[in-house]
């Protein structure tokens, strides 16, 4: 008998964002491995299903995360191998700063191993919801607030910067747990570049259970370095800037639009016998 994988993700606020397939997934395996954000989901999901697997023993202050998380998926590949139907279930989106689920999907193909993932609401999709942001309308970049800074990264002012994990800002070590005002005070010093300092930016984290209230707190950018941040704060920026037209590119389009017009007002030659 061959096992399978399936990632599944139960949303951000428990019980009120699992789809159905994704309890039928776990309704159906022989086992459910768990990485979930509280001790309460946790408890939640053990209502689910008689083997649930808690991860998070895998965490350690001052121990690279890199090393967790291949613990984890070869926690998940183990059971996988040995023949059985097996769920990981993530908090949020399980393809979403997941990188464990990425991994055991991957290598779990490398062994011809079925496996696969099931979307869930995410923090993105909460973040719209609860801030009135609309992506379409001036445009979205997200990065990881730690590769924003390592990396030479474009910033648009005139669309909304999204920056994840904003505690951890400038952490290259993999092993902690939160990051202090002198790492904050670099990556300040770097959107200072492009915002002004009394900008108004906002510390986001969705709600995780029903009685939970969004933080949706507006600072200046100024004052992020003294804000009280955690590991799932997210910064969002919005625009400090219109949105500047491209004149070239409307030029062109406007001188495609002519030509079309043209053509179809143009009058049809009719042959005559």
């Amino acid at each position: 008998m061959s096992g399978n994988l399936v990632c599944v993700g139960t949303g951000m606020t428990l019980g009120a964002h699992i789809s159905p397939i994704a309890t039928s997934y776990i309704a159906q395996a022989d086992v459910v491995f768990s990485l979930m954000s509280t001790g309460i989901t946790e408890r939640w999901l053990d209502e689910m299903h008689t083997d649930v697997r808690s991860l998070q023993y895998c965490y350690q202050e001052g121990k690279n995360r890199n090393i967790t998380y291949n613990e984890m998926v070869e926690a998940i590949l183990t059971e996988v191998r040995a023949g059985k139907k097996v769920v990981a279930a993530f908090y949020g989106h399980p393809g979403v700063f997941a990188c464990v689920s990425h991994r055991a999907i991957k290598q779990a193909k490398l062994e011809s191993i079925p496996a696969h993932m099931e979307a869930g609401i995410s923090a993105e999709d909460c973040l719209y919801a609860d801030l009135n942001i609309d992506p379409g309308k001036t445009g979205c970049i997200n990065y990881e607030a730690s590769q924003f800074m390592f990396y030479q990264r474009n910033i648009d002012p005139a669309a909304h910067l999204i920056l994840w994990q904003i505690g951890l800002a400038g952490d290259k070590s993999l092993a902690k747990f939160s990051t202090g005002k002198a790492y904050r005070q670099v990556l300040v010093d770097l959107l200072l570049e492009t915002y002004p300092a009394d900008h108004q930016v906002i510390l986001y984290q969705a709600k995780v259970l029903p009685i939970d209230t969004v933080r949706d707190e507006h600072i200046a950018l100024i004052d992020l370095i003294d804000a009280e941040l955690f590991m799932h704060t997210t910064l969002v920026i919005p625009p400090s800037e219109e949105m500047q037209p491209n004149e070239k590119v409307l030029a062109k389009l406007a001188a495609i639009d002519k030509q079309e017009l043209n053509a179809k007002n143009r009058p049809e030659l009719t042959l005559v016998l």
